[in-house]
């Protein structure tokens, strides 16, 4: 994780944290893990977005057998 994402996950209410962490379980399992909805954000600097929740989005990179998680944020609707 960066800097950046470990404050913005220390920002989110409670539910949403524990949300984050489950999903960052199923990450570590399957990228194809269903209610994460992972998919392609950035093709050119090749990160991902994915689901936590309704209201919630997490941005990842792969580096090699790593995911680096970039930003999790508020999800515009």
């Amino acid at each position: 994780m960066t800097d950046h994402s470990l404050r913005q996950i220390k920002k989110m209410p409670k539910e949403a944290k524990r949300k984050f962490e489950k999903q960052i379980g199923f990450l570590s399992q399957n990228l194809q893990y269903p209610s994460l909805h992972a998919k392609k954000y950035d093709e050119a600097q090749d990160i991902w977005q994915a689901r936590v929740d309704d209201h919630y989005r997490f941005y990842f990179a792969i580096r090699e057998d790593v995911y680096v998680i970039l930003n999790v944020t508020k999800h515009p609707k």
